[in-house]
């Protein structure tokens, strides 16, 4: 029996998990250059210490209602496929450890969400955590955009 790390963050009312392991840095909100003609989610891109990293906003791809940062608004970067990606989230609230028999297979009694982005969910005492499957957040055909957009973009930000 093992225990999962995770880092518990929300995004709308909903708070999400992921395995520690998988973050890379959580940053404070910082300037984003942003890139024509890309998906409303993406909000652009940031140059980490000569590194360039695609950034998504978690409200607009969970098609949450939009809203300002504030002093909570955090940045979680995390390595998806050998890539850097960051996710602008409401607020990054703690380290939670869950016991593996804690964790299950996403419920369909989920149905105001989509399931693709979840691996499962997390029960920490009377609450669920929505595990984000972090190799479900693009589809192929979005993850091929998102290198292009780095690609392209990558002299001007690292100027």
């Amino acid at each position: 029996m093992g225990i999962q790390q995770l880092i518990k963050f929300h995004v709308g009312d909903e708070a999400f998990g992921i395995e520690i392991t998988q973050i890379y840095q959580i940053l404070k909100p910082q300037e984003i250059f942003k890139v024509p003609n890309t998906p409303p989610f993406i909000e652009g891109l940031l140059n980490l210490r000569g590194t360039v990293l695609t950034v998504f906003n978690l409200r607009k791809r969970f098609n949450m209602p939009d809203r300002e940062n504030d002093e909570n608004t955090r940045i979680i970067t995390v390595n998806v496929n050998d890539y850097l990606l960051g996710f602008i989230v409401d607020s990054v609230t703690e380290i939670v450890r869950v016991p593996d028999e804690e964790i299950e297979s996403t419920p369909p009694s989920l149905v105001n969400f989509d399931r693709r982005f979840l691996s499962g969910v997390a029960k920490v005492e009377d609450k669920l955590i929505l595990l984000l499957n972090l190799k479900e957040i693009l589809t192929p055909d979005e993850e091929k955009q998102v290198k292009n957009i780095v690609e392209q973009n990558k002299a001007e930000i690292i100027k």
